[in-house]
């Protein structure tokens, strides 16, 4: 499926090698997309994935790269991401040692075909799985 669109980033943690694990998650539509805390303000970690009725593919990332998530802020909601106030997630930058020549940043909404391509800056890949929901 190439028409689908970003609705979340889940950012599971990170593994016995400190390779941090995210799920970029797909939708064939935007409209209605919600999940339990998306109105939380701010958002301080308590917001969930979309409900699976809403979720047609998934790409999971295995990487050293940190990403700032959405659910995780504390001065914004997940809602002020869907409304395009802020990205869903954006690279952390606190360990580089200097700028990068471009910060990668993943918004509400993005085609898949983009943020495959965002990602591959960086020569980052999803592996993708697709769900039963439709």
């Amino acid at each position: 499926m190439d028409n689908l669109f970003l609705i979340y980033i889940n950012k599971i943690g990170q593994n016995w090698k400190g390779e941090y694990l995210y799920e970029f998650i797909f939708a064939d539509n935007i409209k209605d997309v919600d999940g339990e805390g998306w109105d939380a303000y701010p958002a301080s970690s308590t917001p969930e994935p979309p409900e699976t009725k809403y979720i047609q593919e998934v790409g999971t990332l295995k990487a050293t790269l940190n990403l700032d998530v959405i659910q995780d802020s504390q001065s914004f909601a997940v809602w002020d991401a869907v409304d395009g106030i802020i990205a869903l997630a954006w690279e952390n930058l606190d360990n580089y040692e200097e700028y990068p020549d471009s910060r990668l940043s993943f918004n509400f909404g993005a085609e898949k075909n983009k943020v495959t391509e965002t990602l591959y800056e960086k020569d980052l890949f999803l592996k993708f799985e697709k769900t039963n929901a439709l």
